[in-house]
């Protein structure tokens, strides 16, 4: 956690039990970032904020908050104003229940926070950890972030505690397309199920990377140097004929993979000897 900011300091409210703890990001962005320049004479743009009413540009420290009440009208909020409505308990992260984590639809999830006790919250923390892994259970709480109310979930792990925070129901869409399912075969099911369990394998997120990022990060050093952008060969994935068959084609292909045999290093550095 060294350097890392903290995004908020509060509590976590357990029944009587109060829990100060410190929140800090999970994620962060790792994307490519790009600047948007001017075709001409690649000079970067550059936006100002410009006031409607009489024309001139608007320094930040000039830029207040408001609400629009009736046409043209607003009525301004600072951040004074909101932090003082606030009470200790809408700073409280409050603990309203418990459930089972995979009861709760991953739509909902949003951002991801690490939960760090402060100073005399260590055992408490650990307590509440140690029960939820136990009983298997996450804990369903709610707090207030900036300028709004948040409902989140506690995640226990076996190295520490994790907040995400959901969505509510009303910010969930509908699925936009009524689609038909149509009805599949015992077999076709059975094939399926055995491609499943032939492709299972624990989750290793250090496996997994952005490779267009790579290809992306290839492409700008290319250009760089003065090198033509060449367009990679497609890769077909094939179309789908026959179900049953592309099923089998898949699973057969699954099973030669796991057939492989898998060198030790000793035996490598012997061949290559």
């Amino acid at each position: 956690m060294t350097g890392m900011a903290v995004i908020q300091k509060g509590a976590i409210s357990f029944g009587l039990v109060y829990i100060p703890v410190s929140l800090y990001t999970a994620t962060q962005d790792s994307d490519i970032s790009f600047n948007q320049l001017h075709k001409a004479d690649k000079s970067r743009i550059r936006y100002k904020k410009v006031c409607a009413h009489c024309g001139k540009e608007v320094e930040a420290k000039d830029i207040v908050r408001g609400f629009q009440y009736a046409k043209d009208e607003y009525v301004v909020i600072t951040d004074e104003e909101i932090e003082a409505i606030k009470t200790e308990k809408d700073r409280t992260i409050t603990i309203m229940s418990f459930a089972a984590l995979d009861e709760i639809s991953p739509v909902y999830y949003d951002k991801a926070y690490y939960v760090v006790p402060q100073k005399g919250g260590g055992k408490a923390l650990e307590l509440l950890r140690r029960a939820m892994l136990e009983t298997k259970r996450a804990a369903l709480g709610k707090t207030v972030f900036g300028n709004s109310e948040k409902l989140l979930v506690i995640i226990p792990r076996e190295d520490g505690m994790l907040i995400q925070t959901l969505l509510f129901e009303a910010d969930i869409k509908d699925v936009p397309v009524d689609y038909e399912r149509p009805n599949v075969t015992e077999a076709e099911l059975d094939m399926a199920e055995k491609l499943i369990r032939g492709m299972e394998e624990p989750f290793a997120p250090q496996k997994y990377k952005d490779e267009f990022q790579e290809k992306l990060k290839k492409l700008i050093a290319d250009k760089i140097s003065g090198k033509a952008v060449t367009k990679p060969k497609e890769e077909s994935p094939g179309l789908i004929i026959d179900l049953m068959e592309a099923l089998k084609a898949s699973v057969k292909s699954t099973q030669k993979k796991a057939q492989k045999p898998v060198r030790s290093n000793a035996a490598r550095k012997k061949r290559e000897a």
